[in-house]
Parts: C-alpha cells; sequence; structure tokens
C-alpha cells in the first residue's frame, strides 16, 4: 500500500503551505512554493488533524445507526438502522482518510519537529498515530500497523490487541512530549493547532480521556493489567482523574458557515470550513429521522414523564398549521406555527416493508389532490401513491441549510423552495454546518466515570457522575443554541433552535433521572448514547452491551432484520453487526496478509466460507467480533 499512499500524497502537497488556523484552515500567501519536501510541521499539522477528524466523523456518520436511535430511507445509513450489512459500509474512507492525508504526513511532521526540538507536534504527530490506527481496528478488527508507512507494497496485518497496547504506548509518548517545554526557535503549537489553539494542558487532558476510552473497551476482558489486555478499572479511574473536569477542558473544532475557499483536496472536493456532519447528514435529504426509540427517552425517560430539555434540539421541528385533522401527540409550540416530528417505529412496526421507509414530506404553494386527498394551498402531504403512506407527514427529516454552502438566508430548510418560508424545517443540533465537533468532552469522561464506579459497586458515586455528564451535555446544546440566536434573533422562534427554559432544565435533572438509590446500567447506558451521536463510541458501546434491550431503553433489534430473510444471510439470528468489511484495495491487493492473520481472529474459521472462498468475504463476516468485543485473550 506504500506506493499508493506515496502517490495520492503527491496529489495533495501544495494544501500543505496553511498558515495557523486563525480562519479555519486558511490558505498562505503562496500555496504553491513549498514541496513535499520542505512543507513545514506546523504547515502540515492542521491538515493532518483535519483528517484525522473528518475521516473518523465520516465513519461515525454510518456508525450512529447502528444504536437505534436514528434511521433513514437511505441504502448505506438505513443498513446500519436496519441491520442490512450488505448495504451499509464507510469502509474506503475511513481507512483512505486516515492513511492517506493524514497518516503519511506524521512521520515527516514528527522527524521535522524533532529536529526543531517542537516537542508539541511531536506529541500531535503520536496521538494522531494511536487514534487512526485504534480507530481502524475498531471498525476492522485488524489491519496493517508497523508495516503501514513501510516500503512494504503488501504491508502484513497485525492482530488487533497488539495494535491497541502499541497504541496505547504511543498515547503515553504523546502526554510526556505535551509535557515537555519547547527548544528556543521551535513554533509554538498555536501555529498550526486548530483544535485547542496550542493549549497543552487541553491537550494531555484529551489524551487521558481517549486512554480511558480504550481501556474502557475492554470490559469483557478479565480483570487485570491493561498492559496485558485486561480490563483496568482502577487504571482508567487514574485516567479520568487527570482528563477533563469541566466543559472548559473539552477539545471542541469549531467549524463555520462560510463557505470557503480552502476545499478538501482527499476527493468531495467540499470547503473544509464546516462540520462534516453537516456534509455527510445535514445537507441531504431524508438523512436523519428519530426513531420512536430515541423519541421515547428525550420525551419519557424511564417512564417519568418529564421531557428531557434536549428533546426539541434534536428531534425536528416543521413550520406549520394546527387543524382539526391534526393528529394527537404531536407537539406544538406556544404559538402553534411549528410542529414536532415523531418518532419512527422499527421495533414494533415494519415501515420499510415496501421497500420505502417514511415518505418525505412535500409541501404544495397550491392547492393538489394526491391519492384522493385534496390539500389546501400551503400544506404539507406525502407524494406518494401508496395510501398507508399519506399520514407520513408526522416524520419530520433533520435536513439542515446554511448560508454559505446552500447560499441561504439562514440554517433553515425550506422544501418548497428557497423563499417559501411557510415550508422550513428545522433541522438539528448537531448536523448543522457550524455544529461543534465535540472531539473529547467532560461529559463522556463522566459517563465512563460513571460505568466503571457501577461495575465496582459505587453507586452514589456512580449516580454523581451521571448526573454531571447529562448536566454538561445540556449545558453544551444551550450555549451553541444561544449562541445561534444570537447571531439572527430570527431563529428564536424556533424551538430548534431557542433555549431552554432553566426551570424546565433543573426539574429534568432533579426529578427525571433517577437518584442514587435506583441508580443502573442502563440508566447510565442509555443517557450515555444519547450523547453520542456521530461518535464511533455509539457503536463500540453498543457492541460492549451486545446490543442489550436490559440495558438500552426502549432499544430492541429493527423488525425489519426480524421479519425479512435475505438480511439474514448477512447477519444469521443470533448475531450481530460487529465490524465492517475490509476496505477493497485491501481485499484486491493485500490478500496474503488477510489470509495470514485469519488465525487470530476469534471465530473466522466458523463462518459460512463458500468452498475455495476466502474468510473475508464470507457472507456473515461481519458478524466477527474484534479483538476487545470478546472474552478470549
Amino acid at each position: 500500500m506504500k506506493l499508493l499512499y506515496k502517490s495520492l500524497l503527491l496529489g495533495i502537497v501544495g494544501a500543505f503551505a496553511l498558515t495557523s488556523c486563525d480562519s479555519y484552515l486558511d490558505i498562505n500567501e503562496n500555496p504553491n512554493t513549498p514541496t513535499e519536501s520542505a512543507a513545514s510541521y506546523e504547515y502540515r499539522l492542521p491538515w493532518a488533524l483535519h483528517y484525522l477528524q473528518a475521516g473518523y466523523e465520516i465513519g461515525a456518520s454510518v456508525d450512529t445507526y447502528f444504536s437505534g436511535l436514528l434511521t433513514t430511507t437511505a441504502a448505506r445509513e438505513g443498513g446500519a438502522s436496519r441491520w442490512v450489512l450488505n448495504a451499509s459500509t464507510r469502509a474506503n474512507n475511513i481507512q483512505q482518510w486516515f492513511l492517506v492525508p493524514c497518516g503519511s504526513n506524521l512521520k515527516p511532521l514528527y522527524d521535522r519537529a524533532e529536529e526543531a526540538g517542537a516537542y508539541h507536534y511531536m506529541a500531535c504527530a503520536k496521538f494522531m498515530r494511536a487514534y487512526g490506527f485504534i480507530n481502524l481496528v475498531d471498525h476492522f478488527g485488524e489491519c496493517p500497523y508497523t508495516e503501514a508507512f513501510s516500503e512494504a507494497t503488501a504491508p502484513k496485518y497485525e492482530k488487533g490487541k497488539d495494535i491497541y497496547l502499541a497504541c496505547l504506548g504511543e498515547l503515553d509518548e504523546a502526554i510526556e512530549l505535551f509535557g515537555k517545554t519547547q527548544e528556543a526557535g521551535a513554533k509554538p503549537l498555536s501555529a498550526g493547532d486548530n483544535w485547542n489553539n496550542g493549549d497543552t494542558s487541553k491537550w494531555i487532558k484529551l489524551c487521558y480521556l481517549l486512554k480511558a476510552r480504550w481501556l474502557n473497551h475492554m470490559s469483557k476482558k478479565a480483570a487485570g493489567s491493561y498492559k496485558d489486555g485486561k480490563y483496568d478499572a482502577d487504571e482508567i479511574l487514574n485516567c479520568l482523574s487527570k482528563a477533563m473536569q469541566s466543559n472548559a477542558d473539552n477539545t471542541v473544532i469549531r467549524h463555520t458557515d462560510t463557505n470557503g475557499n480552502t476545499h478538501d483536496v482527499e476527493g468531495w472536493d467540499e470547503t473544509v470550513d464546516y462540520n462534516t456532519i453537516f456534509s455527510c447528514v445535514g445537507m441531504n435529504n431524508n438523512r436523519y429521522y428519530v426513531t420512536k426509540t430515541f423519541y421515547d427517552n428525550l420525551t419519557n425517560f424511564d417512564g417519568k414523564g418529564i421531557e428531557d430539555p434536549r428533546a426539541d434540539k434534536l428531534i425536528p421541528w416543521v413550520r406549520s398549521k394546527k387543524s382539526a385533522n391534526t393528529p394527537a401527540g404531536i407537539k406544538w409550540n406556544d404559538e402553534e406555527n411549528w410542529r414536532r416530528s415523531m418518532g419512527v417505529d422499527i421495533v414494533g412496526d415494519d415501515i420499510y416493508s415496501n421497500g420505502t421507509g417514511p415518505v418525505a414530506i412535500a409541501y404544495t404553494v397550491d392547492e393538489k389532490a394526491n391519492n384522493g386527498v385534496t390539500y389546501t394551498e400551503n400544506s404539507w402531504y406525502c407524494s406518494t401513491s401508496n395510501a398507508a403512506r399519506q399520514g407520513d407527514t408526522i416524520y419530520v427529516h433533520g435536513k439542515s441549510s446554511s448560508k454559505g454552502y446552500n447560499n441561504n438566508k439562514d440554517l433553515l430548510y425550506r422544501v418548497g423552495g428557497a423563499n417559501v418560508d411557510g415550508s422550513a424545517v428545522s433541522g438539528v443540533f448537531s448536523v448543522r454546518p457550524d455544529a461543534p465537533t465535540y472531539f473529547g468532552s467532560y461529559w463522556e469522561a463522566c459517563f465512563i466515570k460513571a460505568e466503571v464506579l457501577m461495575r465496582k459497586g459505587d453507586n452514589a458515586g456512580a449516580f454523581e457522575a451521571y448526573k454531571a455528564g447529562i448536566k454538561a451535555h445540556i449545558d453544551a446544546i444551550e450555549a451553541k443554541c444561544a449562541d445561534w440566536v444570537s447571531g439572527d434573533a430570527t431563529l428564536a422562534s424556533c424551538p430548534s433552535f431557542a433555549p431552554a427554559k432553566q426551570a424546565d432544565i433543573d426539574n429534568f435533572l432533579n426529578k427525571a433521572i433517577g437518584t442514587k438509590d435506583d441508580i443502573s446500567m442502563s440508566k447510565i447506558m442509555t443517557q450515555k448514547l444519547m450523547t453520542e451521536l456521530w461518535s464511533t463510541e455509539i457503536w463500540s458501546d453498543m457492541r460492549r452491551h451486545d446490543y442489550d434491550p436490559a440495558i438500552f431503553m426502549n432499544y430492541d433489534k429493527p423488525k425489519y432484520y426480524l421479519t425479512h430473510g435475505t438480511v439474514l444471510t448477512y447477519c444469521p439470528m443470533g448475531k450481530s453487526p460487529r465490524r465492517l468489511p475490509q476496505a477493497s484495495y485491501e481485499t484486491s491487493y493485500n490478500v496474503e496478509s488477510l489470509m495470514e492473520i485469519a488465525q487470530y481472529v476469534t471465530g473466522a474459521d466458523k463462518l459460512d466460507i463458500p468452498e475455495g472462498g476466502a474468510w473475508y468475504a464470507a457472507n456473515d463476516y461481519r458478524t466477527l467480533p474484534v479483538w476487545w468485543d470478546n472474552t478470549v485473550d
């Protein structure tokens, strides 16, 4: 693969002529001057960070749908929500976006920083190596590591456990390097760091959070030292004591909605200033629908009948007019000119049985007849010949608009056309172009701590951490909503943007989430899941807890999976989604290495492999657990 990575690198070399990130990867005055051999470490860093983050988020844009919280009619993401495993993957993007524009630049970045005594840049290189390779293991189970950037044209595959432990060592090196004082003349980290603006204390906290995250992945292993691949609860807690202690410590990637002139050169040719999830989900029709599982957890957590203040921000809204025919149960704002989506039931109802799923809402300016129903002017309807789906107007997709990319007047997407204000839909918090990416958060630290303490029998400590995590996530959402409204006061009329009332937040935290006396792993993991949208951790947690309905409230296997026999070809009954298939160029050009690693893959010898076929091409290959997802050492 070395030759492939090198050839692609030559095509992007000019992109490293970038300044520090005051204006999000702005181009230098003379971007064509540097060559690959001359590109300095401070110019390499922001692009390497960008592709690390973007590649991760592209994968997470599918991973999220394995949680059962969202669904879509799209084949790839919908395949994840319905367990149609032959239709759902981002394998090539996940591997390519790390290995090519990020990974292939880490050694030059490290070496040139070392020559200059720029220890903090060296630390970033070590951090990115660890993050990128562990992300590959979390998705694929095994991958090239030691030889990934060597001269080998077919780098050998290595065991996931070995890669994990090596990456944890690289993370420790990063922590040590972030703690050193740079040599005189070295570029300050702030010159190339658009994540934490050169704040090494934040970087160290991020490293410790990630170490705690990755050690917690080993929860199925026997207790012992993490250095032996065991579950090390005490070391996790030690790491968390050095990780984020409040939202002020978060690593937050701030995006803008400006449609800047700096473009991705990896293949999509899109501007790099906006949120990757907007690119994957938010700018696309029908890519985001909340499920009944998510809806119920947000509106009636633990059966307390108290709505979560985040519900209005994570469930889409549509501008509408209440009438006598409006279905019961739909929430309206006080003025009754915005209504909120209902949740799509993918557990109890096979809404996809006719191959379509929820039909997207449409808007007619003029009176219109459809399927025997006459809609008045300025009405919502569903353009379908299926009478059973005409009522799908109760489901609102989460498409977002943008002022930069779409050149629209605000963040509301108008289904009937840019100037048809009555046809506005709100989008949702995390898929908008300028929604922040929380690459390392205090609330994740809290939820990991709550889980570990729960396992240790410290219910009071677990509840305290659990409540702090919920509050931190609410606070972050509220802060960004306040920012949106301050920038455009007209958005305040839409409940998706309007900050929640403090009394409602307090009521939820004090009365809806339980107490130290009734804290449970189910409450911890259900709440954690709702904060993990667009993170691979959402799938990691589903796998660690075996998709257990006793752990994840209101969750169960999708009915489509249970009722469509062809789906069982790829995910037999009793199995579940555990990994992604290997990237196509690995199965085309690195076959020998893939065949050799099979002896170390638990369950590979039990796959339904056609005679003469490869284990990684078996239909049920994706049900094999990655190394930390089983009790086998």
